[in-house]
């Protein structure tokens, strides 16, 4: 299913990370969007993670070929020996601004369990042809990160009005740049555009039309989302 012959682009997140950008990743995307619609009624939510919608995990043998694509052509490059453990979901953001919560006003790290010798790479595969639906934003913090571990740690723990209150946080999808986090880049979503990045980098979905979101996953902001623990290359 997976492009064997795939193009790279390299978008620089920071002076350390980058973004890697692989275009008509799949040679039939439509058949992950007729199994989300297939398995509609299986989406639920999550609430282990703050993902701001439904989530659907994927079979362990397709799993497989996602680890697969990502061992020949990404893994060496983002700093990656060895995959340990992963798994791939399709998810749908669905939640309107008004229902998110503070963690999900903030950008994000992926920090599964891992051991210092060990890090977290991600994926995300977009299967909606409605590009203003949205990419993925990536962020630098601003603040010490003793300050920005508070905050992520209190945008858990504070009620909405608390946390709006003690950090001046916006209600809502983050758009750019804040006090704590900058900007610094935004990959477009495209259709069969599949992205891989540090799960370690600040990131969230740059998601500026919610009023078109949807539980549909014939029109909604359906993504394949994989997720990789990894052991550490030799320095």
């Amino acid at each position: 299913m997976f492009n064997p012959h795939p193009r790279i682009d390299v978008l620089p997140i920071d002076g350390t990370h980058a973004c890697y950008v692989i275009d008509d990743a799949l040679s039939q995307p439509q058949q992950l969007v007729e199994y989300a619609r297939a398995n509609r009624e299986r989406f639920e939510m999550a609430p282990h993670n703050a993902y701001p919608g439904l989530e659907l995990r994927m079979p362990d043998d397709f799993s497989d070929r996602l680890d697969d694509f990502f061992r020949l052509h990404v893994r060496a490059r983002l700093g990656a020996r060895r995959t340990q453990r992963m798994y791939s979901r399709l998810s749908m953001a669905t939640l309107s601004p008004e229902q998110l919560q503070p963690p999900q006003w903030i950008c994000h790290r992926d920090r599964m369990t891992f051991a210092a010798k060990q890090c977290i790479a991600a994926s995300v595969l977009y299967l909606f042809h409605d590009v203003s639906l949205g990419g993925t934003a990536f962020f630098v913090a601003k603040k010490p990160a003793r300050e920005i571990d508070v905050l992520i740690h209190e945008s858990g723990t504070l009620t909405a009005d608390d946390f709006a209150g003690k950090y001046g946080a916006e209600r809502g999808y983050l758009a750019g740049s804040n006090d704590y986090f900058e900007k610094v880049l935004a990959v477009p979503a495209k259709w069969n555009r599949l992205i891989f990045y540090d799960g370690d980098v600040f990131h969230t979905g740059d998601i500026r039309a919610a009023e078109k979101l949807s539980d549909d996953p014939d029109t909604g902001r359906l993504t394949l989302n994989g997720f990789f623990t990894c052991s550490k290359r030799a320095a």
